[in-house]
């Protein structure tokens, strides 16, 4: 019997994420550092929301609906120190299905 393989993307998709209008818990301090100091916006590739997108011109964009809140953005970017990270404010942030 052959497993059934599901994708990433599939099983995101059975969480929920309530967004706190308004109000990100993650933000990018300083967009210049990601566009001259990092050389390989490594937060585009390590999210596993995919939050994070290089722009063509070396900037970051973020977008935080779908956060996991797994803090990867925090540990990959901590020679840079970019990234200003807390949890979401009760009630918002990510609504994991199975637990």
């Amino acid at each position: 019997m052959t497993p059934i393989q599901v994708k990433v993307e599939d099983k995101l998709f059975q969480n929920r994420y309530k967004v706190d209008a308004g109000r990100p818990h993650i933000k990018i301090k300083d967009n210049e550092v990601c566009r001259t100091d990092c050389k390989d916006r490594s937060c585009t590739y390590v999210c596993p929301a995919s939050c994070y997108t290089a722009e063509g011109n070396g900037a970051v964009t973020l977008i935080t609906d779908g956060c996991l809140e797994c803090g990867s953005c925090r540990i990959i970017c901590s020679e840079h120190s970019n990234v200003e990270w807390e949890y979401p404010r009760g009630g918002h942030g990510i609504l994991f299905k199975f637990g």
